[in-house]
């Protein structure tokens, strides 16, 4: 069978072909686009990092506590009363184990130079073989800088201070640690408010009672996922403090 001429010279059988094409480069379009949109949103949240990664870790840390607010709830004790009794606890705990990490930390910041020295002493066996190495490439260096032009002006930038910096990563810290519990504390105070709203957008009775089903059961997954794994941790930290302390290994805390 023949294909008949269009009014524009083409067979009607080039049509198909052309859909297609068309459909080829709508799909390779929005496949681009799809990518530059991941790509742009792995930038902002790298570059956002400082406030997601508090916010998530409130999040966790709600979905660990709901359970025992719940719980707390069954037992005639509000949210709100629940909720920040176990926010104030793991304040206390977070404090606690701060407080007693900070002493054994800055023994170790004070003895880093005898420590520094102890091993000087022992892999000085080792640096003999890479002293003529290091004065090979430092000979190299002084060639290479002789060479060079004099008329070059050398800029030398100034490191921040210690403090500086230290005073930067502490406020950056209780920021962090602020926007947490803070946050871990409206969200657990809230109740069932979140998941009230997620059902509210099904229609049905038996979709809405699907959904907070399968809301129920994610969270008590989570839940006692992150439990089951901080106390493997804290076991883990607890072994391995007492076996170094055990062999005389000074700051066990720290270690463990």
């Amino acid at each position: 069978m023949k294909t008949e001429p269009t009014a524009w010279g083409q067979d009607v059988s080039d049509e198909p072909d052309s859909r297609v094409a068309a459909r080829a480069d709508t799909r390779l379009m929005r496949s681009l686009l799809i990518g530059i949109f991941l790509f742009m949103a792995i930038y902002a949240l790298y570059f956002a990092r400082a406030f997601f990664m508090p916010v998530l870790l409130a999040f966790l840390l709600a979905l660990t506590l709901t359970p025992i607010v719940r719980l707390l709830r069954k037992h005639g004790i509000p949210e709100v009363i629940s909720a920040t009794l176990l926010v104030l606890l793991s304040l206390c705990v977070f404090a606690t184990a701060g407080y007693l990490l900070s002493g054994p930390i800055i023994d170790l910041v004070n003895n880093t130079s005898s420590i520094g020295q102890k091993l000087t002493e022992r892999l000085a066996q080792l640096r003999q073989p890479l002293e003529k190495i290091m004065q090979i490439s430092h000979q190299i260096e002084q060639l290479t800088e002789t060479s060079q032009e004099s008329g070059i002006q050398k800029v030398a930038v100034a490191q921040s201070g210690i403090l500086s910096a230290a005073a930067s990563n502490i406020l950056s810290a209780g920021t962090g640690l602020t926007i947490i519990f803070v946050l871990s504390l409206f969200l657990l105070a809230s109740g069932t408010m979140f998941y009230e709203k997620i059902i509210q957008s099904f229609a049905s009775l038996s979709e809405k009672k699907r959904a907070l089903r399968v809301v129920y059961d994610v969270e008590r997954e989570i839940s006692h996922y992150l439990l089951t794994v901080t106390i493997i941790n804290a076991g883990l930290g607890t072994v391995i403090a007492l076996g170094l302390w055990t062999l005389g290994v000074p700051n066990p805390l720290v270690w463990g």
